[in-house]
């Protein structure tokens, strides 16, 4: 499991231009991102695989083009239960606070290919810990909460 991306944009709603290497700010975000708040979503991942689905449906696609700020490759994100713990490399911590998001009409993914994963497959996170992120760090889950069944 490891980084395959970082990205980052200055404007809602575009994609994000991946970078050499990116600073996640404790209860921030990712520095010089425009999604950077302090609120519960202050870091977007997405799996490679995914983004592999999707030029597998002819899809000219690549890390950073669902606007997510983490490319990750090895992990189902969108299956982890929030509150899963994930670690970058050995210092950073992130929180999974929320799965999936309401998709805008004007999503430049939404007109490029007619569909955006990220409503059901992206994931956000608040940062614990931060530190510097770059392509090629480590990826994995340090916490998984047991999620009871519902009767």
């Amino acid at each position: 499991m490891r980084i395959v991306a970082v990205s980052t944009s200055s404007r809602k709603g575009e994609k994000k231009i991946n970078q050499p290497q990116v600073t996640l700010v404790a209860n921030h975000g990712v520095e010089g991102d425009i999604h950077a708040d302090g609120t519960h979503r202050q870091l977007s991942l997405l799996a490679v695989e995914d983004i592999e689905y999707m030029r597998s449906m002819g899809a000219d696609v690549h890390p950073g083009d669902f606007a997510e700020n983490i490319t990750t490759e090895g992990v189902e994100l969108h299956t982890c239960p929030l509150g899963t713990r994930f670690m970058i490399g050995d210092d950073i911590e992130l929180v999974l606070t929320q799965i999936g998001k309401e998709c805008h009409m004007g999503c430049a993914i939404r007109q490029q290919v007619g569909d955006c994963i990220m409503p059901r497959r992206g994931v956000f996170c608040r940062v614990l810990k931060g530190g510097l992120v770059k392509p090629g760090d480590s990826f994995r889950i340090s916490f998984r909460p047991q999620v009871l069944p519902t009767a």
